[in-house]
């Protein structure tokens, strides 16, 4: 398969009707894959309604089919057509962090949207991107799009238009270019299928900017049901580059002389660089360890990078302190490393 690749970057204002536009919603409507930007990361899309459209990606993704899929919407209204019922407190959450990196697992109404996108499941997890090319699209096509990360499954989330083409090309009908994802973590999935709501993956929406705007309203009861996973990264790998990879705690005193260090990656904030050893490769996360909205960005940049470069065989990636604006990154960085942690004093 010849995978198309459009480049949108050059509309600086609204995206009319154009060659480009109608191509990319034919091959939607013909039950086609695309690859979209999005605020958080690419997304591979196809027509939410289509059966066969979707099941397409679990096989392009190697996506185990029980792992439901987000739908991508452009307004608020087009929710009606597949779900029933949302209460006062969703709309006023949706009302307040849409458009943005926030999901919404709501009550699914059966016969609109097609099974497979669900995952078996009767709730449905929608959300309405913020990246202008990505929101673009979503109107110009006018349907509801199931579009999980456009990667194949289990490796680090694609947040530039390289990391698609390296996973994706050939296998899919097209790749729209719209440089890198601003969050570049996944969306918050919040699940409003109780009351009070949780958390169902963490994002750059937190739980305290939840609660900003309706009190008490996000249980801190963590558990989850693993063999039925609800959102997206729950029960499968993720996340993981082929690099080994541990977390790095309390990072604050020299490692001790080591002889193999010249293959070895140090992914520690900035502050930190006079810490790593100088046969070892330093890879900046970030600034500081306040700098968390900069470690999210360049993370799966970074992921990627390791796998690309190789004289790295083994990593150790700065571990934050568990906070409110933490919980993401740790959550995507503990699934990389598979739960390994080593503390800096024991290098």
């Amino acid at each position: 398969m010849v995978t198309k690749i459009w480049d949108l970057r050059q509309y600086d204002e609204q995206i009319e009707e154009n060659k480009d536009m109608n191509e990319i919603k034919t091959i939607f409507e013909n039950n086609g894959l695309i690859a979209i930007p999005t605020e958080t990361v690419y997304g591979l899309g196809a027509d939410a309604r289509n059966e066969h459209a979707v099941k397409r990606i679990y096989k392009a993704k190697g996506r185990p089919s029980d792992n439901p899929l987000i739908v991508h919407i452009y307004k608020k209204e087009q929710i009606y057509a597949f779900t029933t019922n949302l209460t006062k407190e969703i709309e006023t959450l949706m009302d307040s962090f849409w458009p943005g990196p926030i999901s919404f697992i709501i009550p699914l109404k059966q016969g609109y949207l097609c099974k497979s996108v669900s995952g078996g499941l009767d709730s449905i997890a929608v959300r309405m991107p913020s990246h202008f090319i990505g929101r673009q699209i979503l109107k110009y096509v006018d349907m509801p799009i199931a579009a999980p990360s456009a990667n194949m499954s289990g490796r680090p989330s694609p947040t530039t238009f390289e990391h698609v083409y390296h996973d994706l090309n050939g296998r899919i009908e097209g790749i729209v270019n719209g440089d890198q994802s601003e969050e570049g973590l996944e969306s918050t999935v919040l699940d409003c299928t109780q009351f009070p709501f949780r958390i169902a993956r963490p994002g750059s929406i937190t739980k305290s900017m939840i609660e900003e705007v309706i009190p008490g309203s996000v249980t801190t009861d963590g558990t989850l049901n693993h063999q039925k996973p609800i959102a997206p990264g729950m029960k499968y790998k993720h996340y993981a580059p082929d690099t080994p990879v541990q977390i790095l705690s309390s990072f604050n005193t020299y490692p001790s002389s080591k002889s193999n260090w010249g293959q070895t990656a140090f992914i520690v904030p900035r502050n930190k660089e006079f810490l790593v050893p100088e046969e070892a490769m330093f890879i900046a996360l970030c600034e500081d360890e306040n700098d968390i909205k900069r470690a999210n960005h360049n993370l799966y940049q970074i992921l990627h990078q390791l796998d690309q470069n190789e004289k790295i065989n083994h990593a150790y990636i700065y571990g934050f302190d568990l906070k409110d604006d933490t919980t993401a990154i740790m959550n995507r960085m503990m699934k990389a490393a598979n739960q390994a942690i080593v503390r800096g004093e024991d290098l």
